[in-house]
């Protein structure tokens, strides 16, 4: 199974130094490493976008485009993207707030039916409303 693969995970992976992960989250950043190693993890451009800004030094900026540039991004019809507008409409009616690109990221995941993988807690609150699965790493060896 193929996982859309959020930007607070790819962060974890891409944007902190090694030695100053939390054991939980070296946990995270060990499974994102073996769904890229399985071929299995899943980028779209808004998740692609929100990686790549607040790099400060143009240097630091081309590293982590080279290492994104591997993944390919995920095809989003028209559809998908009102769709995210639904699912922003029948959250706030529920009195849930959210992004945009979150819920461009719901509907994404809906369109092409796979699990989100995030730490971002409102992913959480959008699956009471929104038929979304999340990915979570159970145990990692």
């Amino acid at each position: 199974m193929k996982v859309l693969v959020d930007t607070s995970v790819w962060s974890l992976a891409l944007r902190r130094p090694k030695g100053a992960l939390l054991v939980a989250d070296q946990v995270l950043v060990d499974a994102l490493a073996d769904l890229v190693r399985d071929g299995r993890a899943v980028l779209m451009g808004a998740i692609r976008q929100e990686v790549l800004s607040g790099i400060k030094s143009a240097s630091q900026f081309e590293l982590l485009r080279s290492s994104l540039a591997a993944f390919d991004d995920l095809t989003l019809p028209a559809v998908v993207y009102e769709a995210a507008a639904q699912a922003f409409n029948v959250c706030r009616a529920h009195g849930v707030q959210g992004s945009n690109t979150d819920f461009l990221i719901c509907a994404a995941a809906l369109h092409h039916a796979l699990p989100i993988f995030s730490t971002d807690g409102d992913f959480v609150s959008y699956q009471r409303w929104l038929p979304i699965q999340r990915y979570w790493p159970t145990t990692h060896s």
